[in-house]
């Protein structure tokens, strides 16, 4: 089963921290200086909220797939949507390691689809371990670089590295 994704900027992660764990009624499963994540079952859903250096909103939306074969699916669905899509395979990003595809809807909010295949170590990969955003994240959006060096990417590539 698919499990939705909201990721928020915020600007205040402490408080925003005591605000949603009040409203969700529970604490984050993941908690670190500048990211905090919560993985409801209900409803079912990946939230996750950061100080990620966008301004305070929605950064992006999502769908993280519980395995290979669902984020094919998923994937399948985003070539039929018809934009432009950047492939991730092996992203640092979020303190995990993940296969993503990224597109924007047609009002510029950018999606994911992911499989989360463990943990990292931090937020995202740095900036030595990319390059430049080109190496990292392709010179275009279409083309999302080689395995296990970018973060983050998106199809802007705005938070890249």
């Amino acid at each position: 089963m698919n499990r939705f994704h909201v990721h928020l900027n915020v600007a205040d992660l402490p408080a925003s921290v005591r605000f949603y764990s009040r409203l969700f009624a529970t604490e984050p499963a993941v908690l670190k200086t500048d990211y905090a994540k919560w993985m409801l079952e209900d409803p079912r859903v990946n939230f996750a909220i950061s100080t990620a250096g966008r301004g305070p909103g929605i950064d992006h939306l999502g769908i993280q797939a519980e395995s290979a074969a669902e984020l094919a699916v998923l994937g399948s669905r985003l070539v039929l949507a018809e934009g432009t899509i950047a492939h991730e395979p092996g992203a640092v990003c979020c303190y995990a390691k993940s296969d993503k595809t990224w597109m924007e809807d047609p009002q510029g909010t950018r999606w994911e689809i992911f499989h989360t295949l463990g943990e990292a170590t931090t937020y995202y990969a740095s900036m030595s371990d990319c390059g430049s955003v080109e190496t990292a994240c392709g010179a275009t959006s279409s083309a999302a670089g080689t395995a296990g060096t970018q973060s983050c990417c998106g199809p802007t590539r705005s938070s890249c590295c």
